[in-house]
């Protein structure tokens, strides 16, 4: 189990974030990119996954600049008010961020980012315009498409669902063919498949794709 903690962005921001250690010495660090529910059980169980897995993960509250302590289920009505903080981010503080979280990591080693949703966007903008990350995973990311001439600066993989409502898969596919030398996975999935706290949870695809994940991390971090 990890804890809450407090970050500092570069512009002064004091942010929550959601640390988990592993045992032992670290493999490296992990910036896990939450949903559009914020720091809720799912996202702090997705962080002790990964700490489980060797790494120190850290969850930061990027929901912060707008709404301290976002913490929403996934009923129809959480999908709605999480949906109002979207336009309320903008990159170059997403950014800012995820940098607080890379530093408070990155004593541990090399740094990855993983994310979820938004999060899975916030992983693909990271991985053009934050430096210092050895790799991203991004999980049907609804911003990707739309930002898909942003140039990656290290590895990335991304998973989308098949049947996903909220991104058209072939606009996915388009996507991740604009960069071919990131890994594209499509499971047989709607939209956060990877969620256990979700009605649309496919435990067979979340199993491979964190397999997959967890592979593509030793291989770029450690």
């Amino acid at each position: 189990m990890g804890k809450m903690i407090e970050l500092a962005a570069s512009d002064g921001h004091k942010l929550s974030a959601y640390r988990a250690e592993p045992k032992g010495r670290p493999r490296g660090g992990l910036i896990v990119v939450q949903e559009i529910f914020g720091i809720n059980s799912h996202i702090q169980s997705v962080a002790d996954g990964y700490a489980a897995d060797g790494y120190l993960a850290i969850a930061p509250a990027f929901f912060d600049r707008a709404q301290r302590g976002v913490d929403l289920g996934y009923t129809q009505a959480d999908i709605e008010v999480g949906r109002t903080y979207i336009p309320k981010m903008n990159w170059d503080n997403v950014i800012k961020d995820a940098a607080a979280g890379r530093d408070e990591v990155k004593s541990a080693g090399k740094v990855g980012i993983v994310g979820y949703c938004w999060g899975g966007t916030v992983s693909w903008m990271a991985a053009a315009r934050l430096a210092g990350l050895a790799c991203a995973v991004c999980y049907y990311g609804g911003g990707i498409p739309n930002n898909a001439g942003e140039k990656p600066k290290c590895a990335v993989m991304f998973h989308w669902g098949e049947t996903d409502q909220s991104i058209p898969i072939e606009a996915a596919k388009k996507a991740a063919a604009q960069h071919p030398s990131a890994q594209s996975f499509v499971y047989p999935a709607g939209h956060g498949f990877n969620c256990d706290q979700r009605g649309s949870y496919h435990a067979e695809s979340a199993k491979l794709a964190r397999s997959r994940s967890l592979e593509f991390l030793r291989k770029h971090i450690g």
